[in-house]
This record gives C-alpha cells, structure tokens and sequence, in this order.
C-alpha cells in the first residue's frame, strides 16, 4: 500500500468520523435534553440543553471535516482553483465554529475566562445549595 492510499484512506475515515459524531452526538443530546425535562419538568432548560450539547456536538463534526479536508489537501495535487476552493470551505466551517461557541457560551472566545469562570462557580454553589450573596457569589467555605 502506498502513501497516497494511507492518506486517502485517513481522509475518508476523518470524514465518516465527522458523519457520525454528528448523528451520534444528536442521539445522545436528544437523549440527554429528555433526561433534563423529565427530571425538571422544565422544557426550557430541556431546550437549553439541547442547544448547548448538540451546539458542541456540531462543533466536534465541523472540525472533524476541516481535518478530513486538510489531509485530502495533502494527498491530491492542487491547483490553485482546488486551493481556493479549499480555503473558502475552511473559512466557511471556522466561522461557523466561531459563531456556534459564540451562541453556547453566550461571549467571545477571548472574553470567555473573565465570564464563565465565575458564572461556573456561582452555578456549582447553587446547584450544591450552599450559602451565597445576592449576586450568586460565594461568601464562605461550604458546610461539612
């Protein structure tokens, strides 16, 4: 088997991985949305979470498919029609992948340490029933 099969090969297995992530990962999201509602009984945060485990999902199958278009890219001879071609594609599915993060966490990537960091920690405290200010904010160390 030659190099040019072994990377033709790989691109194609990139590409079924990107297919499945896709329709697995909304099998398991839809699974996961019905577990919320069913618990909660809340079809909002059932919507929710919907939106954020398939948003991640789409995510995992978009750069899934760069990379199969990437490794093509190695194993064909492009012409430069073939590299623009590919360029559009990448620009397309990144900014798709940038617009999707933007949407799941609610800020920009660069942004997202100052946001989410304290957002994730007022949510653990409330979620754990702990004692907390007005603001979500912990006040103390939690009761043993």
């Amino acid at each position: 088997m030659d190099t040019r099969a072994i990377f033709e090969a790989v691109g194609v297995a990139f590409e079924f991985a990107g297919v499945a992530a896709l329709a697995i990962g909304f099998v398991v999201a839809l699974a996961i949305s019905l577990t919320v509602w069913v618990r909660r009984r809340s079809g909002k945060e059932a919507f929710r979470t919907l939106r954020e485990s398939f948003g991640g999902v789409i995510l995992l199958g978009l750069e899934l498919l760069v990379a199969a278009d990437l490794v093509k890219t190695v194993t064909s001879n492009p012409t430069l029609t073939d590299a623009v071609v590919l360029g559009i594609i990448v620009l397309i599915r990144t900014i798709l992948s940038f617009s999707l993060q933007v949407e799941i966490d609610g800020v920009a990537p660069w942004r997202r340490a100052f946001v989410t960091g304290p957002e994730v920690l007022a949510r653990a405290v409330k979620k754990a029933g702990g004692a907390g200010s007005a603001s979500g904010a912990p006040t103390g160390a939690p009761e043993t």
